[in-house]
């Protein structure tokens, strides 16, 4: 099997790495690159729990080869906060109860990330289109669109002159 040297940007950081042509994204990130928080759940692209930005889209990590993501600029959940202080992402959906287990959270909040950054004035038909992608076994989803409309007020809050 072939191994080619590839290097991406992770959360502003350089990561360079041999890897396998076959070997995930996520599996690149999280095994070689040492950043567990972009989770594995269905690999086959279908639960969002591996969704990272690529270059500023929402991807499933899953879905990637790790060489198709030379030279890209990638961001995970860790990129989210900014040392101690939460993300407002993070911050409204722990204020709204929008997680339960916590794994399928790092692709929600990804997902939400990407998603507000092009629609920051949604509306709950929106972010339930937008979230679609993403499944979680334990939340009925009210709380995570509650938090995700709430980032969206903040945000714009905090834009506001």
């Amino acid at each position: 099997m072939g191994v080619r040297e590839i290097t991406v940007r992770i959360n502003g950081k350089t990561y360079a790495g041999r890897a396998e042509v076959r070997k995930t994204l996520a599996d690149f990130i999280r095994e070689d690159c040492g950043l567990t928080g972009t989770h594995l759940g269905c690999e086959h692209g279908v639960c969002g729990a591996c969704t990272i930005l690529m270059n500023g889209d929402a991807v499933r990590s899953c879905l990637l080869f790790a060489v198709q993501a030379e030279g890209a600029d990638l961001m995970t959940v860790e990129g989210l906060a900014d040392g101690d202080q939460l993300h407002p992402i993070q911050q409204a959906y722990w204020d709204h109860h929008a997680l339960q287990c916590g794994f399928c959270t790092p692709g929600f909040l990804m997902t939400t990330q990407a998603f507000l950054r092009e629609h920051p004035h949604p509306t709950e038909r929106e972010i339930r289109e937008a979230l679609a992608g993403n499944l979680c076994r334990c939340t009925g989803y009210q709380n995570i669109v509650k938090a995700v409309r709430s980032t969206a007020h903040e945000m714009r809050r905090a834009r506001a002159p």
